[in-house]
């Protein structure tokens, strides 16, 4: 009776932890996988350095994902996000015929959706739209216009042998080249002038086409969906084929002849704005047009051509900044650290954090005997290294927990995830490339809401520590933390600054792309001990 008991309770705790690594709510998780709970283990805090800085204009040319839109941040100020890309013919060197009428130009890029439920009776769908900052009518200015900057693939600068990069602050370039006509010009501001991101599905019904059928009811996921300027892509397209020009006849050429859509955004008047991420690469252009038949007698037929939405593509932010914000990034302290760390997506801001306290070129020797000229080894680090006491001391897990200034912060929503790295190398440190959990739960990062009064977010740097350690020819490297989306699918890319810095020439790419902010105690002896930054290491002593 005992043993089926156990064995029931075991099925049952498996059965929880399953199903929680399906959730899609991250705040608790990684505690929940590794408990906060030390029992029987020796701890001690470790000092941190830590302090802002600016990231600035960054290499932002094919992203995976783009932010479009205006996003209103009370703490941090507003960011605005305007896009530009490159189209291709989805069939190169079209065909044609006698008269062709343009009947419409429709653009369509669909919307990141989180979820979708069906109406059982009338098979309409329901969608919670994914990424979208702001209220959710939130409403902006988008002006359409083609591209008038040609964006090469490969950079001259470098005798065409690396991929041109694009910055954040190109606007003015992308904006001076643009060409005059407004292509969203349809009547209904909605269109333009007053955009919002519509979770409403598109329905369209066509007439049944026999007597007593039925009509057929086509269903399109929410997204951009655009009425365009028909008279302009007559001109850009069906008068540059039926011309013989050959500007369509492939690619290459195309993207020379239209470079493109530019995507500017603006604030619509005193509207409050709003902000989405978008996979632009599966939009569209569509142009359907009627053309005469070869066929007697001549009829009107039905043609289209499409245009995706691939090819090269840049985000282009501009940020309003308030002032305590602007004031902290431009005046770190690197010296004694910041009482608060502004971090910041896009062309915003970052923490950067030295470990352990520092004195003068002093260490130890393979006999535990101090001795001078020791690479000037930091202070608590060297004392951890000491080999007396290295025999003794088992690092169970070492963590660094991250307090969000709530006084600052109040109900501003907070980045669901942030990205700790090592700077000096710009690479992902030693525990995000060795967890082997979905989505990096044990290595963390994760908000934990759990206390209103005090949200935190902690990661786990077990072996980074254990490596530093144990191995003496290991760096203490700087680390570096970014505000991020979702570091679960992404790769180590790392992203330009367009003016580097001796020490500080790229920032990972994922964080480009939230325009969210969080603003975090530092670990100056000045912030409250219980808020304060500091590395917490667990350890057992042998016995």
């Amino acid at each position: 009776m005992r043993n089926n008991s156990f064995f029931k309770i075991i099925i049952l705790i498996l059965g929880v932890v399953f199903f929680t690594s399906c959730d899609k709510d991250f705040n608790t998780i990684g505690d929940n996988l590794i408990g906060n709970e030390h029992f029987g283990l020796e701890s001690k805090s470790f000092n941190v350095l830590s302090y802002n800085q600016k990231i600035g204009p960054v290499q932002s040319n094919n992203l995976p994902i783009n932010a479009l839109g205006v996003y209103e941040d009370p703490v941090f100020g507003t960011t605005e996000a305007s896009f530009v890309t490159q189209v291709v013919l989805a069939s190169p060197n079209p065909v044609i015929g006698a008269n062709p009428e343009i009947e419409s130009v429709i653009l369509y890029v669909p919307y990141l959706v989180k979820s979708t439920t069906t109406d059982a009776t009338t098979g309409d769908n329901t969608y919670v739209l994914d990424s979208i900052y702001g209220p959710e009518t939130g409403k902006i200015k988008l002006s359409i216009y083609e591209n008038g900057y040609f964006m090469r693939d490969l950079d001259p600068l470098t005798g065409f042998l690396e991929r041109q990069k694009f910055y954040t602050n190109q606007a003015s370039e992308f904006e001076g080249l643009k060409k005059p006509v407004l292509l969203n010009n349809d009547t209904s501001e909605t269109q333009n002038t007053a955009f919002f991101f519509d979770k409403t599905e598109f329905k369209e019904t066509t007439p049944a086409t026999t007597t007593g059928g039925e009509p057929t009811i086509t269903r399109t996921p929410p997204g951009m969906r655009l009425a365009l300027n028909k008279a302009h892509f007559k001109t850009a397209i069906i008068d540059a084929v039926t011309s013989g020009s050959g500007k369509l006849a492939t690619n290459d050429v195309f993207k020379n002849h239209f470079r493109g859509l530019y995507f500017k955004v603006e604030k619509s008047g005193t509207n409050p704005g709003s902000m989405a991420l978008m996979d632009f690469s599966k939009g569209t252009i569509t142009i359907k047009y009627k053309e005469d038949s070869s066929t007697t007698p001549v009829e009107r037929v039905e043609r289209s051509i499409v245009l995706n939405l691939t090819g090269n593509t840049v985000n282009l932010l501009s940020n309003t900044n308030k002032p305590d914000y602007d004031t902290a990034v431009n005046n770190p302290n690197t010296t004694a650290g910041d009482e608060k760390l502004y971090l910041k997506g896009g062309e915003g801001a970052m923490a950067v954090l030295d470990l352990f306290d520092k004195k003068d070129d002093i260490g130890y020797n393979d006999k535990g005997e101090i001795v001078v000229g020791a690479n000037n080894i930091p202070d608590e680090l060297d004392d951890l290294r000491n080999p007396a006491n290295k025999k003794k001391l088992l690092i169970n897990e070492a963590n660094l927990v991250f307090h969000v200034d709530g006084d600052v912060m109040g109900t501003n929503k907070l980045p669901i995830r942030m990205y700790l790295y090592d700077f000096n190398n710009r690479r992902p440190i030693l525990d995000y490339v060795s967890d082997g959990t979905t989505g990096g739960l044990v290595y963390g990062g994760l908000l934990n809401a759990t206390k209103v009064s005090d949200k935190t977010y902690k990661f786990r740097i077990t072996n980074h520590i254990r490596n530093l350690i144990n191995n003496k020819d290991s760096t203490n490297v700087k680390l570096g933390i970014v505000v991020s989306n979702d570091i679960a699918n992404t790769n180590s890319t790392m992203n330009n600054l367009r003016s580097p810095l001796s020490n500080f020439s790229q920032v990972p790419q994922v964080s480009l792309t939230n325009p969210r902010g969080v603003i975090f105690h530092g670990g100056k002896s000045s912030v409250p001990a219980e808020k304060r930054l500091k590395l917490e290491i667990y350890y057992t002593k042998p016995n």
